[in-house]
């Protein structure tokens, strides 16, 4: 505790002065209302839990996803905002279907041993019976690429790169493994592997396999399917030992084609400068395994608190504040892209997006991203509030990142923040069955939502020029 104490201090003494002198005590003051509003009559826990336990996991285009929409819009309509609409959307269905097995064969160590296995993303089905085939094992993307298509034709290409233990934040060490999952299985199928398995992308050591999207383009889709951690530990240990060693893999996943899905969005119109908007949001749809409760429900439930404090407490903000449910953004990004250009057409004014994809943990700050020229004066600008929010948790503003959803809007000289919670425990639950409601602690949900609404109302109040 004592260094997290020292730091909080310091910080305060830092940036006080210069927050206080922009802020005044109204802006202590409207801060701390906010928190005190969210963490005694917030309703996004009890959201969330609908959300996770009467409509479950929201694959876009499912029929699940349609009922999301229908709830949310029934809330930001409950909250009181001035304008509530939704934006069509078009995906692609994909559905993992009801056959999901893996195991090693003819094992001379182990015989046939069933391995915690998951299909991927848009992964093509096995033959009906199934498919059998030697595996190759790699630890990287670029390690495949070396290799000649003689040595992984008509094999399963294994990706075993761990997560990386050492890096602190948990999303680098993600990105830097993500790309065998992404891009691996495409690139597998270039060089004519009959399938790819892939190590899933957590740091716990379970046996809980984790899915996500996988990427082909022109290529023919091959079947694609994440281990459990202790699976793959298992099996790159057998192919030390017998390097010819076999697997057998089932899968009746379908594509389905395209589908209509929706972005639902509900606004509270500017009291100043209505046609200036700050846009807060999450994505609405899930992976199709646990309850999207994490990934995104957390942030879907943070955006539509940000409204609720400020309706409830009396604010009417200077500018427009749009609360955005994204739709598609697991699998292509589609409602954030049609977000961005309904905005570009319509000649939007957008002066700030703010993004929470990262968990319902407890928060740590705000990530922020805009065009080089924008960047600077905004972040200096925003630098002055960290004294504000420091308190309640909010140590960090960094720059460099924001989220997926947001990211198109960039170009049109928007300033970007993604908010950052504490992402130690994310990836135990990230795409897979952990990620259900009970694994959200209400407190730190709260204490996110809290957080963003404070800095919704710094930027309306004082903006970031």
């Amino acid at each position: 505790m004592r260094p997290v104490f020292t730091f909080l201090v310091g910080s305060l003494l830092f940036f006080g002065p210069k927050a206080h002198s922009q802020t005044g005590d109204e802006g202590v003051e409207q801060v701390a209302q906010f928190f005190d509003h969210v963490l005694t009559e917030g309703q996004c826990y009890p959201w969330l839990h609908h959300l996770c336990k009467e409509i479950g996991h929201r694959v876009a285009g499912s029929s699940a996803g349609a009922a999301a929409v229908e709830y949310s819009q029934q809330i930001l309509d409950s909250i009181g905002c001035d304008k509530v609409w939704t934006q069509e959307v078009e995906v692609r269905h994909w559905s993992r279907g009801s056959i999901e097995k893996c195991k090693l064969i003819q094992s001379k160590t182990l015989g046939d041993l069933e391995l915690s296995v998951v299909a991927l993303g848009y992964s093509a089905p096995t033959p009906k019976l199934g498919l059998s085939a030697e595996v190759i094992e790699v630890k990287s993307v670029e390690d495949l690429r070396k290799l000649p298509s003689s040595q992984v034709k008509g094999k399963f290409v294994f990706f075993n790169g761990p997560m990386d233990p050492t890096k602190i934040n948990t999303f680098h060490a993600y990105g830097a493994a993500g790309s065998q999952r992404t891009s691996g299985p495409k690139v597998a199928a270039q060089k004519g592997a009959v399938g790819a398995l892939v190590r899933s992308l957590t740091l716990k050591n379970d046996d809980v396999p984790h899915s996500g999207v996988t990427i082909f383009q022109q290529e023919q889709p091959i079947p694609a399917a994440a281990l459990g951690i202790q699976s793959a530990d298992k099996l790159s240990a057998l192919l030390a030992q017998e390097p010819k060693a076999k697997v057998y893999l089932q899968l009746n996943c379908q594509d389905l084609g395209k589908r209509k899905t929706y972005n639902v969005i509900g606004e509270i119109k500017g009291s100043d400068y209505p046609d200036e908007i700050i846009v807060v949001g999450g994505h609405l749809d899930s992976w199709d395994l646990g309850e999207g409760a994490h990934d995104d429900g957390a942030g879907c439930v943070h955006a539509m608190q940000v409204l609720h404090s400020f309706k409830a407490l009396g604010i009417r903000p200077k500018h427009t504040i749009r609360c955005v449910l994204f739709a598609n953004e697991e699998s292509g990004l589609a409602g954030g892209r049609k977000y961005a250009a309904e905005a570009e057409r319509k000649g939007e004014k957008h002066i700030a997006a703010i993004e929470s994809d990262g968990g319902g943990h407890a928060p740590r700050g705000f990530a922020m991203d805009a065009l080089p020229h924008i960047l600077q004066p905004a972040y200096a600008k925003a630098q002055n509030w960290r004294a504000l929010v420091s308190p309640y948790g909010f140590y960090e503003l960094t720059t460099g990142g924001s989220g997926a959803d947001i990211s198109p809007l960039k170009k049109l000289g928007v300033v970007l923040f993604g908010f950052r919670p504490d992402s130690q425990r994310y990836f135990d639950y990230h795409h897979s069955s952990n990620d259900v409601f009970e694994n959200v602690h209400r407190r730190e949900l709260e204490l996110g939502a809290a957080g963003i609404a404070a800095w919704v109302y710094l930027i309306d109040q004082y903006g970031l020029q």
